[in-house]
């Protein structure tokens, strides 16, 4: 058996090619953003309709992303405009993932942040301090404007023993225009410079997998995660112990998913074969 997503050199391997339905029934899903539903600002063709077609059931789900720039809000309206419509309660991000972790790490807390409203939002919600001056942590998070000044203070600040923490180690993003420097290249400049490593709290950590199956109020076995990256996406949610499904319609094509020691459960082209399955 073999799935195409149309473009050249990217069949799907025959192997592994679990039906979905086999084993537990489906009864929640969660799905990465980009490359999955959306893709440089367009609509996936297929991803209204998966979406629609939770909604009209009742089906609990997810949309997860590692992108910390935008609230929940923000990304529902970017998703409208192309044309999918999300409910923000379920819009889970690597922000608000950060700021519950580091609400029950220590509550009331201050931090240095660099990054944008999606995750100074998100510590503000939960009662933290934001402040350069002997914050219990430097987090560091997506911006589209890495300020050298702001590397610097944070460096400085992880130096006089700030906790490090960052919420995602994507070392890349997608533009319009190629790849962009993403939070896991500065860590490594952070790291490099102080020799401390950052506690990263967005895919792959199962932190963010477990505590978006709290917030469905779902159980891992009969949950299935859809994504388009074998590093992030696949691997968290085969270690939450739950089925994954690898589209092809992102950043992974299917030569390359031999080359990793783990498989997903499903590899298809992209999100609209999952339509009818709900």
């Amino acid at each position: 058996m073999h799935t195409d997503n149309g473009q050249t050199g990217t069949n799907v391997p025959a192997t592994r090619l679990v039906p979905v339905a086999d084993s537990k029934p489906v009864e929640a899903w969660m799905t990465d953003m980009d490359g999955v539903l959306v893709h440089e600002g367009s609509i996936i063709p297929g991803a209204d309709a998966f979406v629609n077609r939770l909604r009209e059931t009742g089906t609990p789900f997810l949309v997860l992303t590692n992108n910390s720039i935008y609230t929940p809000r923000d990304l529902q309206f970017r998703l409208r405009n192309t044309g999918i419509e999300v409910p923000v309660e379920s819009i889970w991000t690597s922000a608000l993932a950060t700021a519950a972790f580091l609400d029950n790490q220590r509550p009331g807390g201050s931090a240095y942040v660099v990054g944008e409203a999606g995750l100074t939002t998100a510590l503000h919600e939960i009662g933290y301090v934001l402040t350069e001056s002997d914050p219990d942590y430097v987090v560091l998070g997506e911006t589209r404007t890495y300020s050298f000044e702001a590397v610097t203070t944070a460096i400085r600040l992880v130096e006089r023993g700030a906790r490090f923490v960052a919420t995602n180690p994507d070392p890349t993003g997608p533009s319009n225009e190629g790849s962009l420097p993403a939070t896991g290249s500065v860590a490594a400049l952070i790291t490099r410079a102080t020799g401390v490593d950052p506690y990263f709290v967005g895919k792959p950590n199962p932190l963010m997998m477990r505590a978006a199956l709290n917030r469905l109020e779902a159980h891992s076995e009969t949950t299935v995660m859809i994504g388009d990256r074998m590093d992030t996406d696949v691997v968290a949610g085969m270690e939450a112990g739950m089925r994954t499904v690898l589209v092809l319609s992102g950043i992974m094509r299917a030569a390359a998913v031999d080359r990793y020691p783990y498989r997903p459960t499903r590899v298809i082209g992209s999100i609209a074969e999952l339509v009818d399955e709900i």
